[in-house]
């Protein structure tokens, strides 16, 4: 019988949290597109203590961020042994791509925000979404 291989814990935990930071932007870039977004925050405008817009899109991408760190940890956890079917694989890599495609069509649309608010939305997003993709990524490889 065949001896399982790891991969060192460092480099799962680096791959996680990229693609968890990726897919909380690409939330992040979606969301701005339909109005959920975190400059809402910025807005001297609004009557409202906060937008619910804006807090719906902060627990999206902070869910994203750390769904997207602990699936793609327990993922190349598992990939190493050989227990993911090429299948899956080819499938899970068809949805990344998809998503990813649209968060760059998203973002290169005009942008509905002020620039100043977009760029600090923009920042707040990809410090969350790392926040929370280390987290989930940290946890799945404590429970493995």
């Amino acid at each position: 019988m065949a001896e399982t291989t790891y991969f060192p814990r460092r480099l799962i935990l680096a791959g996680a949290m990229i693609s968890g930071v990726l897919l909380a932007l690409a939330v992040h870039m979606l969301g701005a597109r339909y109005g959920l977004d975190l400059g809402g925050l910025w807005r001297a405008d609004t009557r409202e203590f906060m937008p619910a817009g804006a807090a719906i899109a902060w627990w999206m991408i902070a869910g994203v961020g750390f769904c997207g760190g602990y699936f793609t940890a327990t993922l190349m956890d598992s990939a190493v042994a050989g227990q993911i079917p090429p299948r899956m694989r080819q499938f899970l890599i068809a949805i990344g791509v998809l998503v990813l495609a649209g968060a760059g069509q998203a973002a290169s649309a005009p942008s509905p925000i002020p620039s100043i608010s977009g760029v600090l939305a923009g920042l707040a997003a990809l410090g969350l979404g790392a926040a929370m993709a280390f987290c989930g990524a940290h946890f799945a490889l404590r429970r493995a």
